[in-house]
């Protein structure tokens, strides 16, 4: 019981914690406005240890890699406590079993990643619908435009209704059950 409790803690904290970086990295990519709720709680969050760490990391091409390093070892670090709370042992050499946990952390960041993909479509969709000139608009608008884009050059709107989103969330279900199939393969990924 007392495992139960600590893993869901441990997933919890390390959890929000990874989606905010990785939130605030597509952020900053996709060049979407920080001027808002959501930009303002990310950066809240995650300035502590971004700011710092960019000193030593520079950005490349326009990503912010400090802070997807920073999810990157976060969710190892994840990993790797709630291996040691099930009782996982890695195997192999420390040199190995670090590079099987890099690993599997990077298959849950692009697990992660493609779960915010899902989630950003849904809230965009919603708002579209509801209150289109809501403030939050132009955030989720500049996360979902550049996935939409590559259905909108080949599928018209049917009855003024764009059916990129409902394409996107399917890539992304695709890529999911894709990704669950690679993780089998590898050591504590599945």
């Amino acid at each position: 019981m007392l495992g139960q409790i600590a893993n869901l803690l441990i997933q919890t904290a390390f959890g929000i914690f990874v989606y905010a970086l990785l939130l605030r990295f597509y952020m900053q990519w996709l060049r979407a406005p920080f001027r808002n709720p959501v930009g303002q709680f990310v950066s809240a969050l995650t300035d502590w240890i971004v700011k710092p760490v960019r000193r030593f990391v520079p950005g490349l091409l326009g990503l912010d890699l400090a802070t997807f390093l920073i999810a990157w070892f976060t969710e190892a670090l994840l990993l790797l406590l709630v291996y040691w709370l099930r009782g996982f042992a890695l195997p192999g050499t420390p040199g190995i079993a670090a590079g099987m946990l890099f690993t599997v952390a990077a298959l849950e960041l692009l697990r992660a990643s493609l779960y915010l993909l899902i989630g950003v479509i849904i809230v965009q969709v919603v708002i579209s619908w509801v209150n289109p000139y809501a403030p939050l608009a132009p955030v989720f608008d500049a996360l979902t435009r550049p996935f939409y884009a590559v259905f909108r050059r080949f599928v018209p709107a049917i009855g003024n209704v764009d059916l990129s989103p409902l394409l996107v969330l399917v890539v992304a279900q695709v890529l999911l059950i894709l990704l669950d199939s690679v993780a089998r393969f590898v050591p504590g990924g599945g």
